[in-house]
């Protein structure tokens, strides 16, 4: 009986690992036959002036498209050298972002953007991912580069537009100031700790951490008004109730 299981598990395992290798061997042809596809253009200079540059792929992501010698490539998401399918002088594919895009002005405007070719209505114009100037930040630039309010005021927009946006997570801005703290950039972590306190100020963990951050560089003052916030939205604050009543109890002593 054991036996009959333990052969059922091994034939079920094998099975699974031939169809994961039929699938990757498709996945290897159809990107292999995808780029023998792909055309030779002769770009000229000036369409390369018209389209190289960076564009809005959402407000804390950037599409940059750039020439290297004659050869169209992008840069996305970690991503240095994303060499799309050419299938026209104007349309390529990225098979990263699995879309057939074309370069397009808008007749009113004059912005140029990067357009979403559809599948459904080849002659549709939209205007999806703006050209921007190429001194352009992102917030997450700004964070980046430490520009704290700058981040701050991209990140607040966001929240604005969309207070469920992935791109505005408390516990990423958390793990960020932590890390900071990890490697003793204390005045860093501060500043990352309070624009998660602008960003979510109903949340008793986001004045926990800037408390925590506050104490460990030394400003037990701070770290008290922190602490003391963050009873107010959860009494059940072991760690800052202590310390409440600890700074509480000196004060008075003294």
């Amino acid at each position: 009986m054991n036996f009959s299981k333990k052969y059922h598990e091994l034939d079920s395992n094998n099975r699974n690992s031939v169809s994961k290798t039929k699938l990757l061997l498709f996945f290897i042809f159809l990107i292999v036959v995808v780029f023998s596809c792909s055309k030779n253009i002769d770009y000229s200079p000036e369409y390369i002036k018209q389209t190289s540059g960076r564009y809005l792929f959402n407000q804390d992501e950037v599409i940059d498209v750039y020439y290297d010698n004659g050869k169209l490539f992008l840069k996305l998401r970690g991503a240095e050298k994303i060499k799309p399918v050419i299938l026209d002088e104007n349309i390529f594919f990225v098979v990263d972002m699995y879309k057939k895009l074309h370069f397009v002005q808008h007749p009113e405007t004059k912005k140029r953007y990067l357009s979403i070719i559809s599948a459904d209505n080849k002659d549709l114009i939209t205007y999806d991912y703006l050209k921007v100037e190429d001194s352009f930040r992102i917030p997450s630039m700004h964070l980046k580069n430490k520009n704290y309010d700058k981040a701050l005021a991209g990140f607040l927009e966001i929240k604005k537009q969309d207070s469920t946006s992935v791109l505005i997570s408390e516990r990423e801005f958390n793990s960020l100031g932590y890390k900071l703290l990890k490697e003793k950039e204390y005045e860093n972590a501060i500043e990352v700790f309070k624009m998660n306190v602008a960003l979510y100020p109903k949340s008793d963990n986001v004045y926990d951490s800037l408390a925590d951050a506050y104490l460990r560089h030394g400003d037990s003052l701070q770290a008290f008004i922190n602490y003391k916030k963050a009873l107010e939205y959860n009494n059940t604050n072991k760690r800052a109730k202590e310390f409440v009543e600890a700074y509480t109890k000196n004060i008075f002593k003294n």
